[in-house]
């Protein structure tokens, strides 16, 4: 029996980071955050208090998209933070992060004579998968960075910027990704504040005692509100239809993993042997009917193979 919650279920993570008995560990992980993600030249971003706000938001016209954010909030200089727990891979998880702080952009919009003045907008996405290599790639395609690096780059801040001079066009918008999966720092490593919340984000539900190099009291009240044994039972039963929520989605992802290994595979095959038919036709001159029989290929599949022998005649690097 594992002593405290998993962070990545939904009803972990708000009742760590979203409910207002548990706003010190919010504006305490925001803070460790802002530290390492306020760009050289900018006001540094201290929070010293915040509110929750609603979190649905159900758009201007009954057409709008509905969205439904983890933890919503605004601190006490008017910055709005939107802090999402991500699970699975989406193919346009970026384009949803942009969407997502749209929304509170929008909002601030008035009615009659209005300046167009913004309080800035922050997304702040844990990730519980990695983005991979096309995060850190230039327009060109290039690596900027070598794969040891890579594998470390964990936190990616993401500011509108002025393409050739280099510089921050506007910071009322920022989008901060966090991939605990890359975060592979051992206890005796970490040094800063958010080193601690990462290792605690990515470890808290396999440990069975707090960390000795993690004594701060913000983090004795975190795992303490990360203890199961202090659940009330109407709790327990909300974390327990959490977790099995969030195993259904794990299986879902791993089977589908699975079925893509086998089937790029199975493709990968069929392509081989793609290409040893136009081999045969090149060197021997034969007809792709002649190669196909030469190879054994069930003539019930002939069809799919003459796809595959044209797409490599069309496209020979592929």
């Amino acid at each position: 029996m594992p002593r405290y919650i998993n962070p990545y279920t939904d009803f972990g993570f708000k009742r760590l980071f979203g409910t207002e008995p548990n706003k010190a560990i919010l504006i305490a992980f925001l803070n460790a955050l802002f530290e390492q993600a306020t760009e050289p030249g900018l006001e540094k971003h201290v929070i010293t208090d915040l509110n929750y706000l609603p979190g649905e938001h159900l758009g201007i016209l009954e057409t709008d998209r509905r969205a439904v954010f983890d933890v919503y909030c605004e601190t006490e200089s008017g910055k709005k933070i939107i802090v999402e727990m991500q699970n699975s891979y989406q193919q346009f998880y970026k384009d949803r992060s942009i969407y997502y702080a749209s929304i509170p952009i929008h909002e601030q919009g008035l009615k009659g004579d209005w300046n167009y003045k913004l309080n800035a907008v922050y997304v702040v996405s844990i990730m519980n998968f990695s983005f991979g290599a096309d995060s850190l790639q230039t327009e060109d395609g290039t690596d900027k960075t070598s794969a040891s690096e890579l594998n470390q780059y964990y936190h990616t801040r993401v500011m509108l910027m002025d393409t050739r001079q280099k510089t921050v066009f506007s910071d009322k918008l920022t989008l901060l990704f966090l991939e605990t999966k890359k975060f592979n720092k051992t206890e005796s490593e970490l040094t800063t504040q958010l080193d601690k919340w990462m290792y605690l984000l990515k470890n808290i539900s396999d440990m069975m005692e707090q960390p000795k190099t993690i004594f701060e009291p913000i983090f004795v009240q975190f795992m303490e509100q990360a203890e199961i044994a202090r659940f009330t039972p109407q709790e327990r039963r909300g974390y327990d239809v959490s977790m099995m929520a969030y195993r259904d989605v794990k299986n879902s992802v791993d089977t589908a993993r699975n079925d893509g290994l086998k089937d790029g595979m199975e493709k990968g095959v069929k392509m081989g042997k793609a290409e040893d038919l136009v081999n045969l036709m090149e060197s021997l001159k034969w007809s792709i009917e002649q190669a196909l029989q030469a190879l054994k290929i069930p003539e019930a599949k002939w069809d799919d193979y003459r796809a595959l022998v044209a797409q490599l005649e069309s496209h020979p690097a592929i």
